[in-house]
């Protein structure tokens, strides 16, 4: 259940997702959410674990991924009706939040041969950390995991990694900073968008200095209006558990 809180974060969620090609400034949202200006914006980061104004871009974002994908509507089109006067723009924030180009998102129906990880640059050598734990999860199925800098997953993640079922991870070479560790899963029919159970999870901020172990425990549940949306082009991991279906029943 929402508390009243959680209920006013989502009145303001709401009014985004119906005014995505409208200019929405911090008072229109702080007037939905029924709370003064500024002890809105403190809110809605404390319960979404970001500000309004990245989680109207994300979300932004987030539906142009979908128009991508189940329109044929042309990247100016799209950048107009979520909110984007300029294509130039837009296309610069897509790729660098979802990891590829708005075309070649669309040319690969939404997924990702690789997720490429931020470079260390010259400081490639220095101690780094570890990070390690379990994932529970009650529906079986791919689950993506990622540190990243900020809560929304988005852009390239300093460790990354997809395991084919919940149980233990462990990431190595987990550089020096402060990182939130964000979970995706998408469990249900393969072969449905429509019956599918997206699953999400975050833990942070993990504070990393030198060579210390981080052990984390990490529970999915099913996302909500108030999570952040994904951006990141997930790793071609259904693709690949349909594929496993197929062989198994030829088998």
């Amino acid at each position: 259940m929402y508390s009243s809180t959680e209920r006013a974060v989502g009145r303001v969620i709401d009014k985004m997702r119906d005014n995505l090609s409208e200019p929405l400034t911090v008072d229109d949202m702080a007037r939905a959410a029924m709370f003064s200006k500024f002890h809105f914006t403190r809110v809605f980061q404390r319960v979404t674990g970001t500000s309004p104004g990245r989680f109207l871009s994300a979300i932004r974002l987030q539906e142009a991924k979908r128009l991508l994908i189940t329109t044929k509507l042309n990247v100016a089109e799209i950048s107009l009706r979520v909110g984007y006067n300029s294509v130039g723009t837009f296309s610069t924030r897509f790729t660098k939040s979802v990891g590829l180009s708005p075309t070649m998102y669309r040319r690969l129906g939404g997924y990702a041969s690789r997720i490429p990880v931020q470079s260390r640059g010259p400081e490639r050598n220095t101690i780094v950390g570890t990070a390690d734990g379990s994932v529970e999860k009650s529906i079986p199925g791919p689950i993506f995991m990622g540190l990243f800098p900020q809560r929304i997953p988005e852009g390239r993640p300093v460790c990354c990694m997809v395991l084919d079922e919940p149980g233990e991870f462990f990431f190595a070479g987990v550089p020096d900073g402060s990182w939130y560790l964000l979970c995706h899963s998408v469990s249900g029919d393969l072969f449905n968008l429509h019956q599918q159970c997206v699953t999400v999870a975050s833990v942070g901020p993990i504070v990393v200095r030198g060579t210390r172990t981080f052990p984390i425990n990490v529970r999915l549940k099913p996302a909500s209006k108030i999570d952040p949306p994904v951006l990141l082009a997930l790793l071609d991991s259904r693709k690949a558990a349909i594929e496993r279906l197929e062989t198994a029943k030829a088998a």
